[in-house]
């Protein structure tokens, strides 16, 4: 027990070093770090090494080769630093080692993420009635929730899917946008949609599903909705689709990875008709600042995503609400602790504040890149600006010459044919301090283009 302690003060002590560099260190590695990190390939040990010197090689040699995503000037794929209260009750939660599946494995585990569900509906604004699964990614609580869908949508037509399968069963369609984000395609691809039978409806200039273009719906239809488009943060028209969609009886399922949060906030009339959807998926890693791995799968019907995501046995059974029923994961950890820290240490005022902050902050960012002669080429509704340079030759050097740097990180993206880059505000570390030293960069990196020959 006390090497026990000693090499945990240890691992703190080193987490409190690496964070007091947060903001100073660079944001992505120097070549020389990531040639470091060849001090790992070793040959697997026959006899173990001292844990203490296998703490060291992982901080010394791994820490300086890290992404700095915790950084107020990362501005990368949408990734939000770890709020304080929600990572010390991650460490506080792996102290306690519990397995989070059911209530027997650990009642306050089971209580908090009940409270976290009940707060995540509260603060998102979405039916009280709904299920709130905590898993890993959005990835696999759109798979959960499409899954529900297809269950739930075979069974109005006297389909038993867990017994009798798919073979022979009526075809279920999906229904996505051009602009549909790479984990719904996921999702859809495990669980046996074949792309090619997968409707896909053009877009509109700001990368909203064009509802003009919708295919005929009807009950035996998913249809996947935004809220966030990936590279915009654009939001569809759900007033207009989803009544469409209901009279048509087809489930209607939206991935609001982080633009779900924009509820929260003065930008809430963006997602105006959201909340008559079936099913939504959100990240807590991403806009509420949790550790990763943590999103929620939400299922207005809470029977049938516990239906669907049952995993009850003779020797572990519960209560439909138990989060081993509500998520792939049966043996799991309780991700809604974080989440349930997280807002209760910012409360409603305190989200809305950071939400609104962010999505100020990409506007300033956007009108100083317009001034130093970017091209901006979305609206910016949200947390998101995408712009390019002079062509695209010049708008990938721009791109590769800031991340370069150590002063940022953000990537490269391509708008409507257009090479681009995206700037996504998210980190509650960020402030106007950062979003004016990246205009700075940028500004300074476009009058170099200009100067060169």
């Amino acid at each position: 027990m006390k090497l026990e302690l000693e090499l945990l003060r240890t691992a703190d002590d080193r987490a409190a070093a690496y964070l007091s560099q947060v903001g100073k260190r660079r944001v992505f590695p120097s070549s020389e770090s990531l040639a470091d990190l060849v001090a790992f390939e070793e040959t697997l040990p026959e006899s173990g090494h001292d844990p203490f010197e296998g703490l060291a090689l992982l901080d010394e040699k791994g820490s300086p080769a890290t992404v700095a995503t915790n950084d107020p000037r990362y501005f990368g794929f949408v990734i939000g630093a770890a709020l304080p209260a929600a990572a010390a009750a991650e460490r506080l939660m792996l102290a306690w080692d519990q397995s989070a599946s059911l209530s027997l494995g650990s009642p306050v585990a089971a209580k908090v993420e009940k409270v976290a569900a009940n707060w995540i509906l509260e603060i998102l604004d979405l039916p009280r009635e709904s299920a709130v699964g905590f898993g890993t990614s959005a990835t696999a609580c759109t798979l959960a929730c499409i899954a529900t869908a297809r269950r739930s949508i075979l069974e109005r037509q006297s389909w038993n899917v867990d017994e009798d399968g798919l073979i022979g069963a009526p075809e279920v369609e999906v229904v996505i946008s051009e602009t549909a984000h790479i984990t719904v395609k996921k999702a859809l691809r495990i669980l046996g949609f074949g792309m090619k039978r997968v409707h896909t409806v053009p877009v509109d200039s700001y990368g909203r599903l064009d509802a003009t273009s919708l295919p005929t719906l009807n009950d035996r239809t998913i249809l996947c909705l935004q809220a966030g488009e990936v590279n915009t943060g654009e939001f569809d028209p759900f007033e207009e689709i989803i009544p469409i969609a209901q009279a048509a009886g087809a489930w209607v399922h939206v991935d609001g990875a982080f633009g779900l949060w924009a509820r929260a906030s003065n930008r809430s009339h963006l997602t105006e008709g959201i909340q008559h959807a079936d099913s939504w998926t959100t990240d807590g890693h991403k806009w509420l600042n949790t550790p990763y791995d943590c999103a929620m799968a939400i299922c207005r019907n809470a029977n049938a995503l516990a239906g669907a995501m049952n995993s009850d046995a003779v020797y572990s059974t519960a209560s439909p609400d138990a989060q081993k029923n509500l998520t792939l994961e049966f043996s799991r950890r309780a991700r809604g602790i974080p989440v349930w820290a997280a807002l209760r240490s910012l409360g409603r005022s305190g989200v809305a504040e950071m939400v609104e902050r962010h999505c100020a902050l990409a506007e300033r960012i956007a009108a100083g890149l317009k001034e130093a002669g970017y091209t901006v080429l979305n609206r910016v509704v949200l947390n998101q600006v995408v712009a390019c340079a002079s062509n695209d030759d010049e708008t990938k050097r721009i791109v590769k010459a800031a991340q370069e740097s150590g002063e940022t990180w953000f990537g490269a993206t391509v708008w409507q044919g257009k090479a681009a880059f995206r700037i996504s505000v998210s980190s509650w570390r960020t402030t106007q301090l950062y979003a004016d030293q990246l205009i700075a960069l940028l500004r300074s990196l476009q009058q170099t283009s200009q100067i060169v020959p």
